[in-house]
């Protein structure tokens, strides 16, 4: 039985206490947060857009995830503004983070998991695949990461082997009280980022449009900072994490194709410490989601 939306109450999360920088990047889609309040405006090969995440200090990922792809939001005039990562969960079910699909008109879609060479792929003008964007119900631009979820109907199916899973009902909290927690690992993916630095020093930046794997660990999960929607994973040269581009991408359960949530955002410009993940695990998320079954 679908809940009605007054029933959906997240709890809030706490603010950062870590300054974060204005958003970077046009063409990239990550939002970062200072308290509760969204940073939007990123850059992108000298043109202006919204924000995004990518995969640090992780590897090539090749065929290893074909259903993870790289989407390009439109304006209603069809130009493109941003660019986020997501995965197709069925044939016509593209799962992607509430922020990358918030203002888009329609969304392109890529599955190749290296997109460097943008004219053999008609990048960033037409996809594999287009669909229509929608965002979760509750979805506020003000409090971005209570409800951050998106999907895009995709206007014909793609069939693939295999696809994305969505997690049973709040399967995540057993790891809030799992020993070893540090020892709980996920599969990041997605096409951001390789390398971020501060503007000083941002021609170091690394944002080869190609799918990466990196491997976080759990740091938090149900604490005050994360409330009961979101996970905070590592992200250093160890294990890996997100950066800018990376958004929307799916945070794989252990080598699973069971998505623990879409990531979501982060406390610098650097990429560096942790990242977040909106969970969907939540009844909110699951009830609105099977409201889009093929």
């Amino acid at each position: 039985m679908k809940l009605a939306l007054g029933t959906w109450d997240r709890t809030a999360v706490a603010p950062s206490t870590v300054a974060v920088p204005a958003p970077r990047g046009r063409f990239e889609a990550r939002r970062m947060r200072v308290g509760l309040a969204l940073a939007a405006v990123l850059a992108w090969t000298g043109l202006i857009v919204a924000p995004a995440n990518a995969v640090t200090h992780g590897v090539l990922d090749g065929n290893d995830h074909p259903y993870v792809g790289l989407m390009v939001a439109k304006d209603g005039a069809g130009e493109p503004q941003w660019r986020c990562s997501g995965t197709l969960i069925s044939p016509t079910i593209f799962l992607t983070a509430g922020h990358c699909t918030a203002g888009a008109a329609r969304v392109e879609i890529w599955f190749d998991a290296d997109l460097t060479d943008a004219s053999a792929h008609d990048y960033p003008d037409q996809g594999d695949v287009a669909g229509t964007p929608y965002s979760h119900p509750l979805y506020d631009e003000a409090a971005f990461s209570l409800y951050d979820l998106g999907v895009v109907v995709l206007d014909q199916g793609v069939s693939m082997p295999e696809y994305g899973a969505l997690p049973d009902l709040n399967l995540l909290d057993k790891l809030a009280t799992q020993r070893g927690r540090q020892d709980v690992s996920f599969t990041a993916v997605g096409y951001g980022r390789q390398r971020s630095f501060p503007d000083a020093a941002s021609w170091k930046n690394q944002a080869d449009r190609v799918r990466m794997v990196a491997y976080p660990k759990l740091n938090q999960i149900n604490t005050g900072f994360t409330g009961d929607g979101s996970l905070v994973l590592s992200n250093n040269a160890r294990t890996g994490g997100t950066c800018f581009g990376d958004s929307g991408g799916p945070n794989f359960i252990g080598s699973s194709n069971v998505i623990a949530g879409v990531t979501s955002f982060g406390n610098n410009d650097t990429c560096a410490g942790t990242g977040g993940v909106y969970r969907v695990d939540r009844v909110d998320d699951l009830e609105w989601l099977n409201t889009f079954n093929d």
